[in-house]
């Protein structure tokens, strides 16, 4: 693999918040607003050669997956190939990582589906509203975990849907979508487009099956797998290996890396035969609207038989969309860059993909692009390609657009139960029934926000993720305010927080060492071992306050050790009478067992606390 990485990843080694002292001008920060100027100087005709190759596979991938989404999306096929080119363009100028493709994706078109009515210029408004919100986002750097963003925002606020939440969302889409398709691939029509009615209607009508759309499509399906299977086994080429077997295998890896391609031309191949027959068994994807996309402003009002729906109506109609949207635009697509980044050895600069994502969405919207991401897929195909640098994405480009000047005709006869299994077969990877067996046996906890993900997606997208996150925030939450304690018996009575000690989990606390040391007979001194607890509030300062009042009412004592110094700073600082500090747990329990020698630190010796202060912090 040509080491392209390193042009790349040495790029972003800096990372957008390691300089800030630095000029806007100076080289360093140019490069990270343009990624392109860390690799173009060093571009080779080594490199030019593999991105073309990788180019070229990931457009045959991409132009039937295009006409194949904009059918989830409920949008005419030309809108799939609308929104495939303008990311390969804006990526190669503004993209940080070398796999990374931007498009149409399974996902996003389910969504698109969902908040735009199958209204092409609701799908051509959420683009633009989409883009600016990842845009902004971009900018006041809430994509990565370790900056700032210019108002003071720390950069973590998405790290707040957890991985459950995440999978139990894409394992919801994968059903969704991938029976959605089930209609295509039968031949049933009028089927409703809600998911239950759709289950429901699709059961009731099975009987009105189409044969030939059903056999074409399931043989679609088997070629498909068939095609991957060897895809995945095929062993890589070799500069040693004679002439006609390099041949040989270059062939089958450039037929299995194109098989969507493949297995669609086959179909419509078919059909065509038919066509000319005079007799068509299959339900055919019809006419598809000719040459490039006009460039023109994105509709701000529709007019309709009933009047002019105007801007703000439009909004309200997308609802939560424009916040659903943009979101899992974003997460999709930094899950996708930082997965292929890992596995490649090298580092991608989040805020800089989400710049990128959102204009490729704000200028995808001039020429009547739909919302788009990074699709996991594509990138697959580009980095098993051999990619080296996101000049690979021109020539995924240019196909695209050679497609809508060219090909377009010729996507007529393209029948519809061909393109469902494409889709099919794309989206079934997303359910992952491997997640339930590992949370199961990882902990199982962890299923509850999953499962509330998965179902509730089945009625409304945004209802999902939003209880899945508020299941998963109010775990972490129990975690906070019942945190767990360890307890060691002996002369001395030793209770740890087993992490932090924070507000919610003080009357817990509180609770716990009353009943375990001064609602007992005779009541007994008790060592507090703070070793976990890194930071504490008023709050707390409050309730062992309170605490140290209750010992000393009982005549016993209670001690501290292993305060961090952040933590005892604030309590010296509180005064708290009869404080007791101590460096080591046996200090404490001689001290407590009233063995001569031992003293704590007494708070108002200043000099004292001064040097255990500056030994603490050396």
């Amino acid at each position: 693999m040509p080491s392209s990485v390193t042009a790349l990843g040495q790029a972003r080694s800096s990372g957008p918040g390691m300089a800030p002292s630095a000029c806007c001008c100076s080289p360093a920060a140019l490069q990270r607003r343009l990624p392109i100027l860390a690799w173009l100087p060093s571009y080779s005709l080594q490199w030019l050669k593999m991105d073309f190759v990788a180019g070229l596979s990931v457009g045959l991938t991409a132009i039937p997956q295009a006409l194949a989404y904009a059918e989830v999306a409920g949008l005419p096929p030309q809108y799939g190939l609308y929104s495939a080119f303008m990311g390969c363009f804006v990526y190669f100028f503004l993209g940080t990582s070398r796999d990374v493709t931007l498009g149409p994706t399974a996902i996003m078109s389910l969504l698109v589906s969902f908040y735009t009515f199958h209204e092409p210029a609701y799908a051509v408004l959420l683009a633009f509203l989409s883009g600016c919100i990842q845009l902004a986002m971009g900018v006041l750097r809430l994509a990565g975990t370790s900056s700032m963003s210019p108002l003071g925002w720390p950069g973590f606020l998405l790290d707040f849907i957890s991985y459950p939440v995440i999978k139990g969302f894409t394992s919801a889409a994968a059903v969704t979508i991938g029976f959605g398709q089930i209609k295509n691939l039968l031949g049933l029509q009028n089927i409703p487009r809600p998911f239950f009615l759709q289950v429901y209607h699709t059961f009731l009508r099975i009987a009105e099956t189409r044969v030939g759309d059903a056999v074409l499509g399931l043989v679609c399906m088997l070629l498909l797998l068939v095609l991957k299977l060897m895809r995945d086994h095929v062993p890589p080429v070799h500069p040693e290996m004679p002439p006609g077997v390099r041949l040989s295998r270059g062939l089958v890896w450039a037929a299995t890396t194109a098989r969507n391609a493949l297995v669609v031309s086959f179909a419509a191949l078919v059909a065509y035969s038919f066509e000319v027959t005079g007799y068509q068994p299959f339900i055919l994807t019809g006419e598809t609207a000719e040459g490039l996309p006009p460039v023109r402003i994105p509709p701000f009002s529709v007019t309709t038989a009933n009047g002019t729906i105007s801007f703000t109506e439009m909004v309200q109609d997308m609802g939560a969309g424009l916040a659903v949207v943009p979101l899992m635009g974003l997460l999709e697509s930094i899950a996708v860059a930082k997965a292929f980044a890992s596995q490649n050895n090298y580092r991608i600069d989040a805020n800089q993909e989400l710049l990128a994502i959102g204009l490729t969405n704000m200028l995808g919207s001039l020429v009547s692009s739909y919302p788009v991401t990074g699709s996991f897929g594509r990138t697959a195909v580009n980095a098993q390609s051999g990619v080296c640098t996101p000049a690979g994405g021109l020539v995924t480009g240019v196909l695209v657009l050679l497609s809508l000047d060219y090909l377009t005709s010729l996507f007529y006869y393209i029948p519809k139960s061909a393109l469902a299994a494409v889709i099919i077969m794309a989206v079934a990877p997303l359910f992952d029934t491997k997640i339930f067996r590992t949370l199961w046996r990882v902990k199982r906890l962890d299923l509850l926000p999953l499962c509330v993900t998965f179902l509730l997606c089945f009625w409304e997208v945004q209802y999902g993720i939003l209880a899945g996150a508020l299941v998963s925030l109010l775990m972490l939450l129990h975690s906070a305010a019942r945190p767990e304690t360890k307890v060691s018996e002996g002369p001395v009575l030793v209770l740890q927080p087993a992490s932090g000690l924070s507000f919610p989990a003080m009357e817990a606390l509180r609770e716990e060492i009353l009943s375990r040391a001064l609602e007992v007979s005779p009541p007994r001194c008790l060592v507090l071992e703070c070793t976990h607890v890194c930071s504490i509030d008023y709050t707390v300062v409050l309730g062992l306050g309170e605490l140290l009042q209750d010992f000393q009412k009982q005549g016993v004592a209670l001690a501290f050790v292993g305060l961090q110094v952040p933590v005892l700073r604030v309590l010296l600082s509180a005064d708290l009478k009869g404080f007791q500090y101590f460096s080591t747990l046996e200090e404490a329990e001689k001290h407590l067992r009233q063995e001569p020698g031992t003293q704590p630190y007494n708070i108002r010796e200043d000099s004292i606390l001064d040097q255990k202060v500056a030994l603490l912090k050396a």
